[in-house]
């Protein structure tokens, strides 16, 4: 069953917090165990800021999973600071302080996008996937996520891309000089063993590509992106 389909019913039977509550549990426990290197992006519902213990909830599981605040990337939609945005705002704080990573996601969707990149220094960008499909031919997307790619170099922000199903479209990511993307080019959504699987081949696949790179010394635009990030929730 697709997200899509039993999140909103979460949101509206009140069940969003507690089911919130475990997936991010259940995704720290994994991925503590995993290689250091591997990092876990979970989402959180708008409708989970109401919890003003939000902070502290993801501190209680940071402790008690011994994950690496660093290894977790928590991932929000611009409804997030357009509902009790000050209350919200001071939310996000709190949990980036603790060293978690804060993504907005679906970037370019919202119409304000671009002015809450001043109001809270995201960690990353993540470019929604309706900018990518019509890649490469599609030359209004392409100038979006061609804007987005300088944005994110001139603010010091990691973008990300979704919905990369392609390797026209990787190829086109990559030239644009975007750090990370996210599709099922690489893997369809997976229970965690099989995961890590996919994680750790496509990470010798790049360090092969890198070598021979350096071996035949080319570089740029077919230089690797940066190592994945896992997606359990």
């Amino acid at each position: 069953m697709s997200p899509a389909e039993f999140i909103p019913v979460a949101e509206e039977t009140g069940l969003i917090g507690p089911l919130g509550e475990w997936i991010l549990r259940q995704a720290c426990t994994e991925v503590a165990k995993w290689p250091p290197h591997v990092s876990v992006a979970v989402n959180l519902s708008p409708l989970q800021f109401r919890d003003r213990r939000l902070a502290a909830t993801v501190r209680d599981i940071l402790r008690e999973t011994g994950l690496d605040a660093s290894r977790l990337q928590l991932e929000i939609t611009e409804s997030v600071l357009l509902d009790e945005s000050e209350n919200n705002l001071h939310v996000l704080r709190e949990i980036r302080q603790l060293g978690v990573k804060i993504a907005m996601d679906d970037f370019g969707t919202g119409y304000s996008s671009l002015r809450y990149l001043r109001t809270f220094p995201f960690d990353k960008i993540k470019v929604d996937r309706g900018f990518v499909s019509d890649l490469p031919t599609g030359r209004e997307s392409l100038a979006i996520i061609r804007a987005v790619a300088a944005i994110g170099r001139a603010l010091g922000i990691t973008t990300a891309v979704e919905g990369v199903d392609t390797q026209t479209q990787l190829d086109v990511i990559k030239a644009e000089g975007f750090d990370e993307v996210q599709g099922y080019l690489f893997a369809r959504p997976l229970p965690p063993n099989q995961a890590l699987g996919v994680i750790e081949r496509r990470l010798r696949k790049m360090h092969r590509e890198a070598d021979e790179q350096r071996q035949h010394g080319s570089g740029g635009e077919g230089a690797p992106l940066n190592q994945p990030t896992s997606r359990l929730a």
